[in-house]
């Protein structure tokens, strides 16, 4: 199976939201199947056969996360992330003042959908491959 160790490695790859796709088919490759990534603190939760679960560890100091989700500039915001035009750490930073709790990524549907703190839905998308 694989460990945080290889994720992060994967991860490390990583400057802006356009290399986005090419971790995911990288971590789907080591046997990921599932991962959540909550914005408050950075620690993802990464899932795969038979049950298996290991945990990344919190990124940063704990973000409070806006009661209310302010999901047109979210998505704005995710657009231009997207297209190189931030950081992650940026990114985790607007993520937090907008009202976006986590995003848990489907590798068998390869999909993220982002999720406010009372569980909504905000925008599900379907990742490039």
């Amino acid at each position: 199976m694989f460990t945080v160790e290889q994720i992060r490695q994967a991860h490390g790859k990583v400057k802006s939201g356009a290399d986005f796709p090419a971790f995911i088919r990288e971590v789907k490759a080591m046997g990921v199947t599932f991962y959540e990534t909550f914005v408050a603190d950075g620690h993802t939760d990464y899932f795969g056969a038979n049950d298996y679960k290991t945990t990344a560890p919190a990124k940063y100091a704990v973000l409070d996360i806006a009661d209310t989700c302010a999901a047109e500039q979210f998505k704005t915001d995710l657009k231009a992330h997207q297209e190189g035009q931030s950081d992650y750490l940026t990114f985790i930073g607007q993520c937090a003042k907008l009202g976006v709790e986590k995003w848990a990524v489907c590798l068998d549907k390869m999909t993220c959908t982002y999720y406010d703190k009372t569980g909504n839905v905000i925008l599900v998308e379907e990742i490039p491959q």
